[in-house]
């Protein structure tokens, strides 16, 4: 079952050209990790699948245009993470996480419902946030505020998870927890995930498929072990990708 499609996709800023001619597909619990040197356009993909950056081509999720999805209803399928967040106000961790579950509110002035406070206690619970629910996003660090919109986004509830650098930030022991957490995630019926991923030891230990990218186009696409061969990491990196990664993994024998 094809939970997203894309079809030739492309994003041009003025003359430039950021991302040319994208096509993938994205099955039900698939993990797509999208890999490529600093300016690949991995970022870009991201912000046009969810509709924040305006693309030539086309977009289906369930079949249907994401770009004819009322709001409300892109919300309720599609939870998105992004590497910066600004944060003006002091809200508490515990306000921020519950602004997930507004998509699902029949009106914007409804009492939440039972089911709605469960799903924020899941995710702070999954983030490890439970102990910092009353205190203000303003005090937090930069590990602690990326994993607090990560809750917003899994009390979201979404179908399709667009992660941009989900571990930026991270220290080690969150980093397993959020990617463990996501792998577990997939699991259940009707669901994907799409993470731009630096770091290819962590793609490789967690996606299923791979798109790689550079200077906004397709090198290689396909099962994980497909893509990550040295016949493509070395001409997308411009160096022999195996040789060094078994050097820092030497380090620790």
């Amino acid at each position: 079952m094809k939970l997203l499609e894309v079809e030739n996709l492309s994003v041009h800023y003025g003359t430039q050209t950021i991302l040319k001619n994208i096509n993938f597909s994205l099955g039900e619990n698939q993990w797509l990790m999208v890999v490529g040197p600093n300016g690949a356009g991995k970022s870009t993909l991201i912000n046009a699948i969810s509709q924040y950056t305006n693309y030539t081509g086309v977009v289906r999720y369930l079949g249907k245009d994401l770009s004819t999805y009322k709001p409300r209803e892109l919300a309720q399928n599609l939870g998105v993470l992004s590497q910066k967040h600004s944060v003006g106000f002091s809200f508490t961790v515990g306000e921020v996480v519950r602004l997930g579950r507004y998509a699902h509110a029949p009106g914007i002035f409804s009492q939440k419902s039972g089911q709605d406070e469960e799903k924020v206690q899941n995710a702070l619970e999954l983030t490890g946030l439970t102990n910092l629910i009353n205190q203000s996003v303003l005090t937090l660090s930069g590990g602690e505020l990326q994993r607090t919109f990560l809750a917003q986004v899994l009390a979201q509830d979404p179908k399709l998870l667009l992660l941009d650098e989900p571990s930026n930030h991270l220290d080690l022991v969150y980093q397993k927890q959020i990617f463990e957490l996501v792998r577990r995630w997939l699991r259940e019926e009707k669901r994907a995930a799409i993470s731009v991923v630096h770091d290819l030891s962590l793609a490789k230990a967690y996606g299923t498929h791979a798109l790689l990218l550079d200077k906004g186009g397709e090198v290689a696409k396909g099962e994980i072990e497909k893509v990550f061969s040295p016949k493509y990491l070395d001409a997308a990196y411009s160096m022999d990708v195996y040789a060094w990664m078994n050097k820092m993994l030497n380090q620790w024998k």
